[in-house]
């Protein structure tokens, strides 16, 4: 099939300021759940979601974890340059290696106050670990596209960068959420199954998810699995083009092993539920991997944006394309798969392993309403409207939602 192409007006919707959750509610699992199926809408909360879930479903989380990705450099005269760290320099071949490096690493970031900041110029922060005082440098090196390099260096070189952006960074909160960030959103803007760190904006469907509901739902013969799409910063990039056609996404780092394929497999037929909209572009991105590897092209594992249209005429099934990525792992001792993909679902996209989606209300003309509508139809309207005329709070720290894909 050809890429949509689609007039980005046709998916917006009145959103005001106040219906923006900016604080998480006390109770993870107290936020409202909108459940939609085949037309009709209910409501219920979080903590009952067993109840909508039939026994046998496969629960995929992503188990990314948000690092302290912003960092504030005070120069000699008084100005502030804010660095936010986007992604690591293509240098490094995946997220943890480069989250790994000890004394110095290079990473693409955005600038605040950039013009301030002279080319060459080292920026030089202060940074206390327990009783140790040590010195975390920034060096500007290139200026990309939409982003700039930048090296980072820290006298305590035993230490990581991982570990240094612990002790020097800040949680970097979504731009729609008006307020600093204080110490309850290192807790709250993580899952509570957060692992490898990596994502600059937390999948915000995980965060109503408690240990008694984890538990809750797998006495109910509820499976849970786990995938991780490390977020980037283009998860809040607005498709300012006409047409859909015109965004650019961002590519992302997944990392899936070969059991978690082999459990899809296992559960299709049944119940295979993303929760969160990173999750659903992980195993739908597997899907198209397989039909590369059917292809013949076993050494171009990524999904590039427009791909899965450009391929949709193979009409593979779910089951034969992931057990052929499963064999080509087999054949080349992988247990894990790593590779990146910008995968882009909007409206004309089938969706091939997902019946369902776990995910929170989004933000008007955005990619992740775009995605809602590829697997609702235009109903997406009818559960927006209803959203906001029963008080759902909305965004990252707000309620969410079942939605069933009409097929």
């Amino acid at each position: 099939m050809h890429v949509p192409d689609l007039s980005i007006q046709d998916y917006t919707y009145h959103l005001p300021q106040e219906r923006i959750a900016n604080f998480p509610l006390q109770e993870r699992d107290a936020s409202k759940l909108l459940v939609y199926n085949n037309g009709v809408i209910d409501e219920d909360i979080y903590k009952n979601l067993d109840r909508w879930l039939p026994s046998g479903t496969v629960l995929i989380f992503n188990d990314t974890k948000v690092i302290s990705a912003r960092l504030l450099f005070h120069k000699p005269t008084g100005g502030v340059i804010e660095i936010f760290c986007l992604e690591p320099h293509e240098h490094y071949r995946d997220m943890t290696n480069a989250m790994m490096q000890q004394g110095s690493v290079l990473w693409q970031c955005l600038i605040g106050g950039a013009s301030k900041w002279k080319h060459g110029q080292v920026l030089e922060m202060k940074i206390r670990i327990g009783e140790t005082e040590t010195f975390l440098h920034a060096k500007y090196v290139d200026k990309k596209i939409d982003s700039f390099v930048i090296e980072f260096s820290w006298d305590e070189t035993r230490l990581s960068f991982g570990e240094i952006l612990h002790y020097a960074g800040v949680i970097p909160l979504p731009p729609y959420i008006k307020r600093q960030a204080q110490p309850l959103d290192a807790e709250r803007y993580q899952t509570i199954y957060a692992h490898h760190e990596g994502s600059v904006a937390a999948p915000t469907a995980g965060l109503h998810f408690t240990d008694n509901l984890l538990n809750r739902l797998r006495k109910n013969g509820i499976q849970t699995d786990f995938i991780t799409l490390h977020v980037g910063a283009g998860t809040f990039k607005p498709v300012k083009s006409a047409t859909v056609h015109g965004h650019e996404m961002h590519a992302e780092f997944i990392t899936v092993s070969k059991g978690t394929i082999q459990n899809i497999i296992e559960a299709l037929g049944r119940n295979v539920i993303p929760v969160g909209t990173t999750s659903l572009r992980t195993i739908e991105s597997l899907y198209w991997l397989g039909v590369k590897v059917t292809s013949g092209e076993e050494n171009d594992l990524t999904v590039s944006q427009w791909e899965p249209y450009e391929l949709a005429n193979q009409n593979l099934s779910s089951r034969q394309a992931l057990e052929n990525l499963v064999d080509l792992m087999s054949r080349k001792n992988m247990d894990q798969l790593t590779t990146k993909t910008n995968i882009m679902i909007v409206p004309g996209y089938k969706v091939r392993v997902a019946n369902a989606l776990i995910t929170n209300f989004h933000q008007p003309q955005s990619t992740l309403l775009l995605l809602v509508a590829a697997l609702i139809g235009n109903d997406w309207k009818r559960v927006y409207d209803y959203a906001l005329q029963n008080d759902f709070r909305f965004l990252s720290y707000g309620d969410g939602c079942l939605l069933w894909v009409n097929r």
